[in-house]
C-alpha cells in the first residue's frame, strides 16, 4: 500500500488547512501520563524498526520507487506512479499537487530526533522530536503522526511492562538467592495467540526481548535480527507439550505419556502441562514414581500448571488465603495446601542457600503461564518467599493478559506539534514595502476542559540530565525537557538526529538497548 494512504482520513485535508506561507513544523512525541500504579518511566523503543520499516523500506518500494519513465522525475509514460496518484485521489477526493511534488523530491524531507533506545524516559518528556527540512513539506510532519503513534506506543509499552518484571523478578531474587543470574529467563512471553494481530505480536514481543531472552514468539527473533542487528543469543524456548499431545496420550495412560517423553528428550529442558486432568495427581503419585528417572537425566523436567489462580496452584492456598481456613485445607492434607513448589520439594529436595532459601533439585522446575499480571508476579514472589523458598524457582509466562490489554493511553503517548515558522513574500510597490521574513510561532494546546494532561510544550524543546534542585525549574527526575528553546539550544541535549531525509544516520544494537536498561 502507498504509504500515504497509513493514515487518519482526516489527515489529508491538514495540507490545505494551514496557514499559507508555512514552511516549518515541529512535533514532538510524548508519553503525556501513566496508568500503570508506580510506573512513571517509559522504555525507549521500536524508533529504529519503524523507520527501516515504514519511513524507509515502505516509502521507497511502494512511494518513491514508482518510477518508470525516460527521465528521473519524468512524468510521462510513469504508468505505476499515475495508478498509485489514481488510487490515492480515489480514496481521499483531494488535490494530489503536494503528493506529486513528494514524490519528486524523491526522498522523506524529515529529521527525526530521538533518545537513545533503552533510555528510561520520564513521563511527560519527549522521546522524539520530528521536522520538515525541505520549505515546502511542512504539512508532511503532523501527516505522520498517525503512523508514528500506531507503530511505536506497543514496542514502548511491552518493553516498559517487561522492564518492571524484570525489576521484580531481580529483586526478589536477590533478596532470596543474593543472584540475579538466570533472572533473564525467568520472564517467558507466550503472548503471540493473544495479540491482535502478526504485526501486533512481533512488535510486542520485540519489546519483551529487550529485558528477557525465554520467548514463544519467533517473529520477534527474525525481526530483531532485521532491525537491530541483534546476533547471539536474542530469545529461545525449550521443548514444550500442548494439551492434544497429553490427551492424545490418554488419560488412564498419562504416567505413560510422561515416561515416553522423558525418553523422547532425555537432556536439557523439557516442559510438560500437567494440569490436564489432576494437577494434583501428576505431582503426588506420578513425579514420585518417576523421580529416579527424573533425577537420572541430564537436565530439567518442567511442570506447567495452566488453569486456576496462579498464586494460589504455585505457593498454595493454606493460611496466605484469608478466604481459606488452616481446617479446611492442612487439616484435610489437601496439596492445594502447598502448591507445586512445595510439593515438588517434597519429592525431590534440592537445597537451602546462603540466603537461608529453599532452591529445588535443578532436574526439576515450574512454570505457570496463565493470566499472570505484574501484581500476581510480586504476590507469587512474596509467597514464595514467606514459605522460604526462592524465587527463581518458579519461570512465569507473560502472555495476552499482560501485553495485550494496553492501549496507547496506557501512557498517554501522542505527537503534538509547539513550533512552525511562517515565510511571509516580500511586498513591493507602493508607500510600504518588505523583503521576505520568516515569523517563528511558539505553539502549544492547554484544553480548559482537561486536567492537564493535554497542556503541550510550547516552542522548540530541548532535553537534558536534571539540573538540581537549586535551579528556578528543576527536573524531579534524572532527565527533563526544556521548552521555548533557541535553535541553538535545539540542537544540543539528550535528543539526537537518527533519521534524516530518507536515511537512517544513527543506528543501534538490542546489545546496546540491553546494556542500557542494564546499566551497562
Amino acid at each position: 500500500m502507498n504509504p500515504l494512504l497509513l493514515v487518519d482520513s482526516y489527515k489529508i485535508h491538514h495540507t490545505n488547512m494551514y496557514p499559507e506561507g508555512m514552511t516549518k513544523l515541529y512535533s514532538n512525541f510524548t508519553p503525556r501520563k501513566s496508568r500503570m500504579k508506580g510506573v512513571d518511566k517509559v522504555v525507549v523503543f521500536g524508533i529504529q524498526h519503524f523507520i527501516l520499516e515504514y519511513l524507509i523500506k515502505q516509502f521507497n518500494e511502494e512511494f518513491f520507487g514508482k518510477r518508470v519513465g525516460t527521465g528521473a522525475h519524468s512524468l510521462s509514460s510513469t504508468v505505476p506512479f499515475w495508478k498509485m496518484i489514481e488510487e490515492y485521489e480515489r480514496h481521499c477526493n483531494v488535490d494530489t499537487k503536494h503528493i506529486k511534488e513528494l514524490w519528486k523530491l524523491g526522498y522523506l524531507p524529515i529529521e527525526i530526533k530521538a533518545l537513545e533506545e533503552g533510555t528510561l524516559c520520564p513521563i511527560g518528556v519527549p522521546m522524539m522530536t520530528i521536522t520538515n527540512t525541505h520549505p515546502d513539506f511542512g504539512w508532511l510532519v503532523n501527516y505522520l503522526e498517525t503512523l508514528i503513534s500506531c507503530m511505536l506506543w506497543q514496542p514502548v509499552t511491552s518493553a516498559t511492562i517487561a522492564y518492571e518484571y524484570k525489576k521484580i523478578l531481580d529483586k526478589y531474587a536477590l533478596e532470596t538467592t543474593g543472584s540475579k543470574e538466570g533472572v533473564q529467563w525467568q520472564g517467558h512471553d507466550f503472548s503471540m495467540r493473544g495479540m491482535s494481530s502478526v504485526e501486533s505480536a512481533t512488535l510486542s514481543g520485540m519489546g519483551h526481548l529487550t529485558s528477557f531472552t525465554g520467548t514463544d514468539t519467533i517473529p520477534a527473533i527474525y525481526q530483531l535480527e532485521s532491525s537491530y542487528k541483534a546476533q547471539g543469543l536474542i530469545g529461545d524456548s525449550v521443548p514444550a507439550t500442548e494439551h492434544s499431545v497429553m490427551c492424545m496420550g490418554t488419560k488412564e495412560s498419562e504416567i505413560d505419556t510422561f515416561k515416553r517423553l522423558l525418553n523422547l528428550y532425555p537432556t536439557g529442558i523439557l516442559s510438560v502441562v500437567s494440569d490436564t486432568w489432576d494437577l494434583w495427581k501428576v505431582c503426588t503419585e506420578y513425579l514420585p514414581q518417576l523421580k529416579s528417572e527424573i533425577l537420572a537425566r541430564d537436565g530439567k523436567l518442567v511442570i506447567r500448571p495452566d488453569s486456576g489462580d496462579p498464586v494460589d496452584i504455585i505457593c498454595g492456598v493454606g493460611l496466605n488465603n484469608k478466604t481459606m481456613s488452616f481446617k479446611e485445607y492442612d487439616a484435610q492434607g489437601k496439596p492445594e495446601y502447598k502448591g507445586v513448589i512445595e510439593l515438588l520439594w517434597d519429592t525431590f529436595g534440592g537445597t537451602i542457600n546462603e540466603q537461608g532459601y529453599k532452591v529445588l533439585d535443578p532436574h526439576i522446575g515450574a512454570i505457570y503461564g496463565d493470566s499472570i499480571t505484574l501484581e500476581r508476579a510480586i504476590e507469587i514472589c512474596e509467597r514464595l518467599k514467606a514459605k522460604g523458598f526462592a524465587s527463581t524457582n518458579i519461570v512465569l509466562g507473560i502472555g495476552s493478559f499482560t501485553y495485550q490489554y494496553n492501549t496507547r493511553d496506557t501512557f498517554g503517548f501522542a505527537m503534538k506539534a509547539t513550533y512552525g515558522e511562517i515565510t511571509h513574500p516580500p511586498v513591493k510597490g507602493g508607500s510600504f514595502e518588505t523583503d521576505s521574513y520568516v515569523e517563528a510561532r511558539e505553539i502549544f494546546k492547554d484544553p480548559i476542559t482537561d486536567d492537564g494532561t493535554k497542556k503541550s510544550k510550547k516552542g522548540l524543546l530541548r532535553v537534558i540530565e536534571g539540573m538540581g534542585v537549586n535551579h528556578p525549574n528543576p527536573f524531579v527526575d534524572s532527565i527533563g525537557v526544556e521548552d521555548q528553546c533557541t535553535w541553538e539550544q535545539e540542537q544540543t541535549g539528550l535528543l539526537t538526529t537518527v533519521f534524516k531525509d530518507g536515511k537512517l544516520v544513527k543506528e543501534t544494537t538490542l546489545d546496546e538497548i540491553r546494556n542500557r536498561l542494564n546499566g551497562k
